[in-house]
């Protein structure tokens, strides 16, 4: 990612949480005049990086004020997912499922020249949710052009396989062609930007081990053998060890990491086997169980440790400046809770591209009410 030399757009940021995916978007170009989030820890974070432009509080709150907000380029944001999260209940009567719709009520209210609506890729592809998807995007395309994308942040250069759902829109009245015609456009934006990612061992090396002084914030959850070994074909699959945080492979990238993190759902990986060069204890251990020896019990070597608030801000792709408000597992769930920042960069700067083909140029204003909010809080 690099910043522009001066941001040509406006943006507001709605559940903004820690602000990832405001990175990502700050660095394609946009200046981020307003962002709003519920969770106090976050929006502590969200200031130490990018000022006092948050408001606390609620979207449907800021409703009556969104009103009033004129000449924005692009509105953006993640809202909570847990409702539609195979990770969660995946629960339609969770009220956050209705967040949702509590973003594009706001994009109404403003009508930005562009929106980008981030969720979880489940959203996209179940059938379940087949009823909101449908609900959502006739919604989205009564005054935008709108397309659904599924995009996996590794084929973007993010070490991690983390899958997410992804709706933009560009408003109707500034794109001079069809729904189907922005969709194509959009993608091959999207497609001209693949980066392959590096591995993960290539990311916790650059670091150091974990406890030195550029890797300092540990998790001491202990890690403990299974004593009833569920075994899958890959030793990275399965569960070989006590605890929903998973072995992560050196050579290959992160799974999706959870904002559950912080303590035996934190993932972990083998330090020997990153830093000397030593054979998987992972694989070896799998291999031994699988030829048909007993599992083993109590803590396993020290050599297996989870992953540190640092390391997961790489794997995030957040810049290493990056400042993190809260306690320890405030600082893990915020990490999990948000948008790679790579990935973010990606999108935004597709729909940056389009932007900058349309004609229409506004100055934006802000009520001030909104900006007093948040300068005070």
């Amino acid at each position: 990612m690099a910043n522009e030399a001066a941001s040509e757009f406006s943006a507001i940021s709605l559940f903004s949480g820690a602000g990832g995916m405001d990175v990502g978007v700050r660095d394609a170009g946009y200046q981020i005049l307003l962002a709003n989030d519920i969770d106090p820890a976050a929006c502590a974070t969200y200031r130490l990086n990018h000022g006092d432009v948050i408001v606390p509080g609620t979207v449907v709150n800021l409703l009556p004020l969104l009103q009033h907000v004129k000449g924005i380029d692009l509105v953006f944001g993640g809202p909570p997912c847990q409702g539609f999260s195979v990770a969660g209940k995946m629960d339609p009567t969770d009220p956050r499922s209705s967040l949702i719709f509590s973003f594009f009520d706001a994009v109404d209210a403003m009508q930005p020249r562009a929106f980008i609506c981030e969720n979880v890729k489940a959203l996209a592809a179940l059938s379940r949710w087949s009823e909101v998807r449908d609900a959502l995007m006739l919604r989205a395309n009564q005054n935008y052009h709108a397309c659904l994308m599924v995009l996996t942040a590794s084929d973007f250069g993010v070490p991690q396989n983390r899958e997410r759902m992804f709706i933009v829109g560009i408003r109707k009245d500034l794109f001079g062609k069809s729904r189907a015609q922005f969709a194509a456009q959009f993608q091959k934006l999207i497609g001209a930007q693949r980066l392959a990612p590096p591995t993960l061992g290539q990311v916790i090396r650059a670091l150091g081990p974990a406890g030195s002084q550029s890797n300092s914030r540990v998790c001491r959850a202990k890690i403990t053998y299974a004593k009833a070994p569920v075994m899958r074909r890959s030793p990275y699959a399965g569960m070989m060890f006590n605890g929903a945080g998973r072995p992560l492979r050196a050579a290959g990238r992160a799974s999706t990491l959870p904002a559950s993190m912080g303590g035996n759902k934190t993932p972990f990986v083998d330090e020997a086997e990153i830093f000397d060069g030593a054979e998987s204890f992972i694989e070896s251990y799998h291999a031994s169980l699988s030829s048909g020896s007993e599992p083993r019990s109590g803590e396993a070597p020290a050599r297996l440790r989870r992953l540190t608030i640092d390391e997961c801000l790489a794997i995030q792709t957040f810049p290493s400046s990056y400042k993190l408000s809260g306690s320890q597992s405030a600082m893990y769930r915020q990490i999990g809770n948000a948008v790679p920042c790579r990935l973010a960069f990606v999108v935004s700067n597709a729909v940056k591209s389009i932007l900058m083909d349309c004609n229409e140029i506004s100055e934006p204003t802000l009520p001030t009410e909104l900006l007093r909010l948040a300068s005070s809080a």
